[in-house]
This record gives C-alpha cells, sequence and structure tokens, in this order.
C-alpha cells in the first residue's frame, strides 16, 4: 500500500509540475487537452513493438524484454494519471482513496510476490491489446477492468510490486529531468553516447540497490552533463 501511495502522489506532483495545477480538468496550462487513452493505447503499441510481431520482417528476432518492461512502466504512468484524473471528475475522492481502492483489487495482492517469470510473446500482445480495447472504449471508463488487467501484464512481463515500483521511481525522475532539460522546448537529448536515458536510467539503479530518488536525479545529472560536455 505504501508504495502504491507513493507511485500515485509523485505521479499527481509531476502531472501538475508538467501540465499546471488543474490537470485533473483535461486541460494544461497551455490549453492543450489531455487524452490519457490515447497515451495508454499508443503506448501499448510501443510496448507490442518490442517483439518481432511481423510475419515479414525480422521473424528470428528475440523479443528485447528490458525494452518491454521499460514499456510497461510507462503505460503505468498514463494509468495513473486516468485514474486520478478520474476520480477528481467524479468525485469518487483523492489520490489517498483511489490508492486505497486498487491495493484492495485482488490482482494487486497477486503482484505482491517475490517470484515472477515471462509470459509467452503471444499472451503478452493479447493481454496488451485487452488494456487498448479497454482505453479505447467510448463508453463509461472501465477502471476496474483496467487496473487489473495491468496488473496481470506486470506478472506476465517478469515484474513484480518491488521491481515495478523500482523502474516507476526512476522513470518518473527521469521524466521529471527531462522536463527540467529543455524536453518541451526540443532542446533535451534523449540517447547519450548510443543509449537510450531509458537504460541510462535502469543501469544506474541496478549498480546502486539503495539508491533514492534524489540521488538519481543528481547522477542523472552527472551523467548527462558528462555526455554533453564532450
Amino acid at each position: 500500500m505504501d508504495k502504491l501511495l507513493l507511485m500515485f502522489q509523485l505521479q499527481a506532483e509531476l502531472n501538475e509540475s508538467t501540465n499546471g495545477p488543474d490537470w485533473t480538468s483535461g486541460i494544461t496550462k497551455n490549453k492543450k487537452v489531455i487524452n490519457w487513452r490515447r497515451c495508454i493505447y499508443m503506448e501499448c503499441a510501443e510496448m507490442i513493438d518490442s517483439f518481432s510481431w511481423k510475419h515479414w520482417k525480422n521473424i528470428d528476432q528475440e523479443p528485447d524484454w528490458d525494452n518491454l518492461q521499460i514499456e510497461v512502466v510507462d503505460v503505468w504512468h498514463f494509468i495513473i494519471s486516468l485514474a486520478i484524473e478520474n476520480y477528481a471528475q467524479t468525485l469518487r475522492g483523492t489520490v489517498d482513496t483511489l490508492a486505497l481502492n486498487v491495493a484492495q483489487l485482488k490482482s494487486f495482492e497477486q503482484i505482491n510476490t517475490s517470484e515472477t517469470a515471462f509470459a509467452t510473446q503471444d499472451e503478452i500482445i493479447a493481454k496488451v491489446e485487452e488494456l487498448m480495447r479497454i482505453s479505447l472504449d467510448k463508453g463509461d471508463l472501465k477502471l476496474e477492468a483496467l487496473f487489473e488487467n495491468f496488473f496481470d501484464l506486470v506478472l506476465m512481463s517478469g515484474l513484480n510490486l518491488e521491481t515495478l515500483y523500482r523502474l516507476y521511481v526512476g522513470k518518473n525522475i527521469l521524466n521529471q529531468f527531462r522536463q527540467d532539460n529543455g524536453y518541451k522546448d526540443g532542446s533535451y537529448i534523449k540517447v547519450w553516447d548510443g543509449q537510450e536515458d531509458n537504460v541510462v536510467m535502469k543501469i544506474i539503479w541496478e549498480e546502486n540497490s539503495d539508491i533514492k530518488p534524489d540521488m538519481l536525479y543528481r547522477e542523472l545529472t552527472k551523467t548527462y552533463l558528462a555526455f554533453t560536455k564532450n
């Protein structure tokens, strides 16, 4: 419950920093429409590209499991955002209420495990496409179903609550770092010395198992400055 609540709080803070204090109304501080559902299904499409699903191209290529996990975390950002927005607009409650309700879902209890294994490519793609169907539904948002299927995907992608939390916090800090270093105006450089910043962030986490979020930000800053000075 503590990890879940912290992730929701961090996402709310990032959205407010990026989009303004009224972001749950569906409009940014720059008067652009926010569409979290579209964010979800577009990110899901990128997730599918972790696999060699094209029958005419790279048919023997191995799945990119590391990229899959990063894309799962990216989708998680948008699902949290959509849920917070929905709770605000329907007056269902605060971020704390949302976290409490999600923590009671059976599928959330299942990801609190120490053992995980990758499912097959076809099983994962089918689950991802189910998330896309839910997000594309023009009717009332099936929020609980979205969470249930996402937590299924977490396990199928070789993740659990602890690894989801670590990668989420890492990506959240990276997203804030991007915003602070020119992501919106296009000056930010996403590939650092041949490695995408996602990968750099993941390596820093893996090499420093006890690293705190503020220290991760400082490590990203140090690495980025060293790269951009060359």
